[in-house]
């Protein structure tokens, strides 16, 4: 710093004697020789990078949300909270950051998006990729056996974001999970009927529910050539099919993988393949794949599970599909993933998936890879994909240009008169000790028709006016703000009224 602060002393010499010679019209030689002196010194010198331009804006892959935006945020997660809730789910939280060795080894090639995190005091630490370790985590280190839990919170990914399409590097996930040791495909069938009542209550459009098993897709790599070392990195490869054809995913299995092509082949005759029931029935019934025995139990597992989703009234929302691989590695069984459908360009076309909004599957293993034991915990998840579903309600709502109110206030307690702020601190306050969501312009002498159009502007129902005829009668003027309507209300039966008229219970029990 001082060497620097040496050199600005320099350059503002330097540059006063290049004035002073230009003020005594020196010679033109002698001018540039000092400017020359100066530019040298201020290229020794160097930017000041403390006095550089600073970019206020948020990290890459990040945003803020407006009020307007918080309030449809608000609004899908109490969807998807009433909703875990319906199915006796308990709450927990867990730590924003883990040990990095809890998170390591757990999510296949897409380990390479977790942010680590700079050594504080002794331990290595990166932030949660997802809310599914840190849920295996919690229950091997609290040595439980069996727990419904929702799990809405933060997780992070060093991703490249697309955000106009809901991907983020800082995002929302909302986890639903069953851990325990139950008789097969019922936790699993209730998983698939929780996604299937959230997107349905979001109304974001028709939903398609791709099923599948890893033990299926594990067997049937082994029946077409796939060496052991390779089925996680293949089954990444495949999963890549929602979005690329079969012939670039072809190219990275043989190109990228070392893949046989006749093994790719082979492959693809199996995975280009979707349908319901019948398909399952007809892979049972394949020369190769039944003689599997990890396949045989996942197809097995897979035709009860459509037993129970009939049941549910939820099978016409299901396909089986057996692209579908899910890359990360702690999956064990039953896999799944929800994507919205687009209307077909023409009539008798397959509707076309536009993104995955709600995945999740079975990892009977991951528990038993933190307990020092290896004591195994089966469970059965699924995650709904918050910021897409965001994406799509914030898109819509603009297309409709709804307008969205961003609080809940019930009353604007308003005066009629000049010296009424007393008289409307007290009201107000009674309202708020009575549980009434009320509010009043910070101002001692507000004109009624400002206090009319903010409610009006915000959206607040009604409006309390007080007068000074109405304190010599001991009312209070409740007014209507879309009909306009005054009627004068007692003060004592003030709460009641708009209670009754807002909606809220009478009494909290």
């Amino acid at each position: 710093m001082a060497e620097r602060a040496a050199l600005e002393e320099l350059v503002k010499l330097q540059g006063e004697r290049v004035r002073g010679l230009k003020q005594q019209k020196a010679s033109a030689e002698l001018i540039e020789e000092e400017v020359a002196k100066l530019l040298k010194l201020k290229a020794q010198l160097g930017p000041d990078e403390s006095k550089q331009k600073f970019v206020l804006k948020t990290p890459k892959g990040t945003r803020d949300y407006s009020p307007r935006q918080m309030a449809v945020r608000e609004k899908v997660f109490d969807i998807i909270i009433r909703c875990f809730k319906r199915h006796g789910a308990e709450v927990i939280d867990t730590p924003v950051f883990e040990l990095k060795e809890t998170l390591m080894g757990k999510y296949g090639e897409d380990s390479k998006l977790i942010y680590d995190l700079k050594d504080q005091g002794g331990e290595l630490l990166s932030l949660r990729y997802d809310l599914t370790v840190p849920f295996a985590r919690y229950l091997a280190m609290n040595k439980l056996t069996n727990i419904k839990r929702y799990h809405i919170a933060k997780v992070y990914r060093r991703d490249n974001p697309a955000m106009t399409r809901g991907r983020y590097r800082e995002f929302y996930q909302c986890d639903f999970d069953i851990a325990g040791n139950f008789d097969p495909m019922i936790p699993d069938a209730e998983c698939l009927k929780i996604m299937c009542e959230i997107l349905s209550s979001l109304q974001i459009g028709d939903f398609l529910v791709k099923v599948n098993d890893r033990r299926i897709l594990d067997g049937m790599f082994a029946i077409c050539g796939v060496s052991d070392s390779k089925f996680r990195t293949i089954c990444s490869s495949v999963d890549k099919l929602d979005k690329v054809s079969w012939e670039e995913v072809k190219n990275e299995m043989v190109g990228e993988k070392g893949l046989a092509p006749e093994v790719a082949d082979r492959i693809g005759d199996y995975v280009q393949q979707h349908g319901g029931v019948s398909l399952v029935e007809q892979l049972l019934q394949d020369p190769k794949l039944s003689q599997n025995k990890q396949a045989l139990e996942g197809l097995g597992d897979l035709k009860l599970l459509f037993e129970y989703l009939t049941l549910f009234g939820i099978d016409d929302k299901i396909s089986f599909d057996l692209s579908l691989a899910r890359g990360l590695d702690y999956y064990t069984g039953v896999i799944y993933e929800a994507v919205l459908l687009q209307t077909p360009a023409q009539a008798g076309e397959e509707p076309l998936g536009v993104g995955s909004v709600a995945a999740g599957g079975r990892y009977d293993g991951l528990v038993g890879m933190f307990d020092p034991k290896g004591r195994k915990v089966p469970c059965v998840g699924l995650s709904i994909g918050v910021e897409r579903i965001f994406s799509i309600v914030e898109q819509r709502l603009e297309a409709l240009e709804e307008k969205i109110r961003t609080t809940e206030t019930q009353v604007l307690v308003a005066s009629a008169q000049k010296k009424l702020l007393e008289e409307r601190l007290k009201l107000v306050s009674e309202l708020w000790d009575a549980g009434i969501k009320a509010e009043l312009l910070y101002k001692k002498n507000p004109k009624l028709l400002n206090q009319l159009q903010y409610c009006e502007e915000a959206g607040i129902p009604l409006v309390a006016i007080i007068g000074e005829q109405e304190l010599k009668d001991g009312v209070i003027k409740l007014r209507s703000v879309t009909s306009r309507e005054e009627v004068d209300v007692r003060r004592e039966d003030l709460v009641e009224e708009i209670k009754r008229r807002t909606g809220q219970p009478l009494c909290i029990c």
